[in-house]
């Protein structure tokens, strides 16, 4: 657990709410009513909670997920922008190691690269240099714990303690991160050019200092899945499959897909006015009637998993900058 410093007394209420909610969050366990039966597989639960300094063992439906985006992320990267990238860092070593000619054929590399950029990509501000991939599942999985921490989070900003606020918020996330570092094509030359002339005028640290800032300023945009919506997909799939042979099942995996997706609200990544979120309620309602009876259900489940698809996609292709 992170220490927190001394902090005022007059925010002392708010990091007993802290030490609580990460408190119940670290303790949680699956509620009955948000996980499958024993004799499911499984695909709609989340992985439980890792123990400190011990990897996270994922569910196999999030982490074939991380993969295809962690793949698909990896081809949008532009190699001449990671070679101008690469070029400014031999010029910083350069420079550390007093070898002023190196350090500027490393600038004058760098600049053509970006110079070549901006003529190819006119209408791109920015271009992807590197990415990570990651899966944050740190939610409490009970609800209880979840609307605590809610509580306890509204508390600090209503008191500006944005730290306290930011470190519960962070215990409120349940998400596929995929972070993109981009080279700024309005600025990075600029940058580069600056540190040519102070290299010039032998301010050699000053022109290092230009260059490493540069890299720290890349700019970062994030994409996020949810992984209780994941979870919902993969829920609804199954369903499909064992409809025939077991109808008992396929009700409670799709009551357990539709309390992912009241999680994915609590959570905070859709709105419950959201059409998307009232619309696959329904269809999930509706579904569960049809089960009950003998009708053909092949098109209802296309239009609910065709529906997931479509909610998954809009939100993972929204950018977080």
């Amino acid at each position: 657990m992170r220490i927190i410093p001394a902090i005022p007394r007059i925010l002392l209420p708010i990091s007993l709410l802290i030490f609580a909610g990460i408190t119940a969050g670290c303790n949680s366990h699956p509620s009955a009513t948000q996980n499958p039966p024993p004799s499911n597989p499984t695909p709609s639960q989340p992985a439980p909670p890792a123990s400190p300094g011990q990897p996270q063992h994922l569910n196999p439906d999030v982490e074939k997920q991380r993969d295809e985006q962690n793949q698909q992320a990896r081809g949008t990267l532009n190699t001449d922008a990671m070679a101008a990238i690469g070029d400014t860092r031999k010029a910083i070593d350069a420079i550390a190691s007093g070898d002023k000619d190196k350090a500027m054929s490393a600038i004058e590399d760098a600049t053509g690269k970006v110079n070549i950029l901006l003529a190819r990509n006119p209408a791109t501000a920015l271009l992807p240099v590197d990415v990570t991939v990651e899966v944050i599942d740190v939610a409490p999985l009970d609800d209880k714990d979840v609307k605590r921490l809610i509580a306890s989070a509204e508390a600090a900003v209503a008191l500006h303690d944005f730290p306290a606020g930011r470190l519960l918020l962070y215990n409120l996330t349940s998400e596929l991160r995929v972070r993109t570092f981009n080279l700024p094509l309005a600025s990075y030359p600029d940058a580069l050019k600056q540190a040519a002339r102070l290299l010039d005028e032998g301010k050699n640290s000053d022109a290092s200092g230009v260059l490493q800032t540069a890299l720290n300023t890349l700019a970062i945009v994030d994409h996020v899945t949810p992984v209780p919506l994941i979870l919902a997909q993969a829920a609804v799939g199954t369903a499909q499959k064992i409809q025939q042979s077991d109808k008992a099942t396929a009700q409670a995996l799709l009551t357990a897909a539709s309390n992912q997706l009241r999680r994915c609200e609590e959570l905070g990544y859709i709105s419950s006015d959201s059409p998307d979120y009232k619309s696959l309620n329904q269809e999930i309602s509706d579904l569960q009637k049809q089960l009950k009876g003998t009708a053909n259900t092949t098109a209802p489940f296309e239009r609910l998993k065709a529906d997931i698809a479509s909610l998954l996609k809009k939100l993972s292709g929204k950018e977080h900058r």
